[in-house]
């Protein structure tokens, strides 16, 4: 009996170890995970027929995982609308080829070399072949869509149009969501004779863009009856909080009701050096009484 027992703990270190051996298995994202343009860290090793996945030329867009095969029927077809995606500048294609050589790779290839520098990449090999066994992953197209916040929205595995229509929808609908940056406004609605108040505008850039000093301006316009610290404001004279620039003014008055208007334009900077200008303005409604 003793002699079992031992025999049984044996043959369950021997397991053990073998499942240490082999490594992590990769499993299948779901919707509301994260996962990075590289994927997931249980993910084995890849060959790149271009450069690994860049962050940096993710940054701010859509990222499909796509997934197929030179055997699968549908996949040929799918190249086309990749294509098509990758295109529309809001798209970043990580592309994983089941095929054992570079010239089979190349059928399914939807960054095209030149063609699509910066849009996306391609992976190929034994690698793939063992991520796609892990995944459970068949011939059919299978995509897995992330938003520009690295949150997975969508995950198909069928090679149908409906369903590729389906994901290409919900894609270009995310494509839509993606805005370098929004605006908030905030001041009240009525005050006191002579009381001060406050007027502040603020701009949230996207969190892959970043404030720069070139033509950054606020211009207030109000009734000459209100009186304010300044209607100019310019760098150095506005509040910048990593994303978040904001524009304030004091200002008082008398009795009426009144309207003011003001004004942002502000310079940054994109991914690969890119840069960009905002140019916005809001009014603002209150009465003092």
């Amino acid at each position: 009996m003793r002699v079992r027992t031992i025999l049984f703990a044996l043959l369950l270190s021997a397991s053990a170890f073998a499942n240490t051996a082999r490594g992590p298995v990769a499993t299948l994202p779901k919707v509301g995970d994260t996962l990075n343009e590289g994927g997931e860290a249980d993910w084995p090793k890849l060959t790149w027929l271009y450069d690994a996945p860049s962050a940096t030329d993710a940054a701010g867009k859509i990222i499909v995982h796509w997934f197929c095969t030179p055997k699968g029927p549908s996949c040929s077809d799918d190249l086309a609308r990749l294509i098509a995606l990758r295109d529309t500048g809001k798209v970043y294609i990580v592309a994983y080829i089941d095929a054992s050589s570079t010239r089979d790779a190349k059928k399914l290839d939807p960054i095209r070399e030149s063609e699509g520098v910066g849009k996306g990449t391609l992976a190929y090999g034994k690698g793939v072949a063992t991520l796609v066994k892990q995944l459970g992953i068949g011939t059919n197209p299978m995509s897995i869509v992330v938003d520009q916040n690295g949150k997975v929205q969508l995950v198909t595995m069928a090679g149908d149009a409906q369903t590729l229509d389906g994901r290409d929808a919900k894609i270009n609908d995310l494509a839509k969501q993606i805005h370098d940056y929004t605006t908030t406004k905030d001041g009240p609605s009525t005050v006191k004779p002579g009381d001060k108040f406050t007027l502040s505008y603020s701009v949230q850039l996207a969190n892959w863009l970043t404030f720069n000093n070139q033509d950054t301006e606020f211009d207030l316009t109000v009734a000459r009856e209100i009186k304010c610290d300044a209607t100019v404001l310019r760098p150095g004279q506005l509040k910048v909080e990593g994303h978040t620039m904001t524009a304030s003014v004091t200002c008082s008055g008398p009795r009426g009701i009144y309207e003011a208007a003001g004004k942002i334009r502000f310079g940054f900077d994109g991914p690969n050096k890119t840069t960009g200008f905002g140019d916005d303005g809001t009014k603002w409604k209150f009465e003092i009484k």
